[in-house]
């Protein structure tokens, strides 16, 4: 089934609407991760101050010395920063702000959707761009455009579920009041697929906001974990696609970690490596944001991520907060009390908050139901993921 003209109208205007309600809703725990209470964390201004944080205990294993220009480990369920150096120091993101891309695009397009690409949608892939190799005049699921993102890293991809959501400039908007409503102040969006672009920037604390949040998404918790998948390829067949996060896949002489779950890597000649890794042990989850190793090979960014999620297990109940990933936010990510309370929310300096848990669940349920529905009007019944 594929979308044309009039489908893709009908299918942006949907989507439009869907991502205005989003943009006022914040992002929430609908599945994976539980977000248990908010953390009681050390003033958010110290992260702020240059150098490495840490407050250990007794007994406390010590901090590795990576040579990241900056990095943070954190607690995904309640928050807490464990430690960081320089963790709002912006840099560029390369890859790694296709997080960003798929907590914004993700709940406006369903997944079992068909596209048949238009050429024009493929224009403006920079140079030297990761592709997972989108033809024109192919039809895709969007599930399929989604493996591309999360496993090849395909700036192609990227390009296409930009246009099917409003085009480049209505999807960087959207990403940008993402990333503010989020309390990642440090991010400033050019270009959806991380390609390095004058003026786009992020940091160590946002990347790892972003990756804490995916992980409440149900399908990015799929997708970024997804080690292999299949392809469509332009002759009708199909292709085999691996993961380019080695940490997960222990390709090329990377050891898998123990416990990961994934998220997303990458790299760009500004940005150098950079990776947002998260893995669980124990009960525990931890994320954790590398950029830009100034030492070693390009498999540094593994090693030393691999480095500071083996002290954070190992710290676990042995150092004092530095930080909140939820410092910044309007208000904290919601615990169970507050999923089941129909009221709004208050936030932190007076004013009236966003709705509650339930409204950004009901935005992408009405975004989703509406596109099937034209669409199953038009066409017949739309193939399931």
């Amino acid at each position: 089934m594929t979308i044309g003209f009039a489908s893709r109208a009908a299918v942006s205007t949907w989507v439009l609407c869907t991502a205005h309600l989003l943009a006022t809703a914040p992002a929430v725990a609908i599945g994976g991760v539980d977000p248990g209470p908010r953390a009681t964390a050390a003033a958010p201004s110290l992260l702020y101050r240059p150098g490495t944080h840490v407050r250990p205990r007794p007994g406390a294993p010590g901090l590795p010395d990576p040579s990241a220009r900056s990095w943070l480990v954190a607690d995904v369920r309640t928050g807490d920063v464990l430690a960081a150096h320089d963790a709002h120091r912006r840099l560029p993101p390369a890859s790694t702000l296709k997080t960003l891309f798929a907590l914004t695009v993700l709940p406006a397009l369903p997944a079992g959707i068909r596209h048949r690409v238009d050429a024009r949608e493929l224009e403006g892939v920079g140079p030297g761009s990761s592709l997972v190799g989108v033809a024109e005049n192919r039809t895709y699921r969007v599930a399929d455009l989604w493996n591309g993102v999360f496993l090849s890293s395909g700036n192609d991809a990227v390009h296409v579920l930009t246009a099917l959501t409003g085009g480049l400039r209505a999807t960087t908007e959207r990403m940008q009041a993402e990333a503010r409503a989020l309390g990642a102040r440090d991010t400033r969006v050019k270009s959806p697929d991380g390609y390095d672009a004058p003026g786009q920037v992020s940091s160590a604390f946002d990347l790892a906001v972003f990756g804490r949040a995916g992980l409440r998404n149900p399908e990015f918790a799929r997708y970024c974990a997804r080690k292999e998948a299949f392809f469509p390829g332009r002759d009708g067949g199909s292709y085999g696609i691996v993961n380019t996060n080695r940490l997960l896949t222990g390709a090329d002489g990377v050891a898998p970690y123990r416990g990961l779950i994934g998220i997303k890597n990458g790299y760009t000649s500004d940005a150098g490596n950079t990776l947002v890794a998260a893995a669980r042990r124990g009960g525990r989850t931890l994320v954790v944001s590398v950029m830009n190793p100034r030492s070693g090979d390009g498999h540094a960014v593994y090693e030393e991520a691999r480095s500071l999620l083996d002290w954070g297990f190992g710290a676990a109940g042995r150092v004092d907060p530095v930080g909140s990933l939820d410092a910044l936010r309007d208000e904290p990510l919601p615990g169970p009390e507050a999923e089941s309370a129909a009221v709004p929310v208050t936030r932190r300096d007076g004013g009236p908050g966003r709705p509650p848990s339930w409204t950004i669940a009901g935005a992408a349920l009405l975004g989703g139901a509406g596109t099937a529905l034209l669409l199953r009007l038009r066409w017949g019944p739309v193939p399931a993921d």
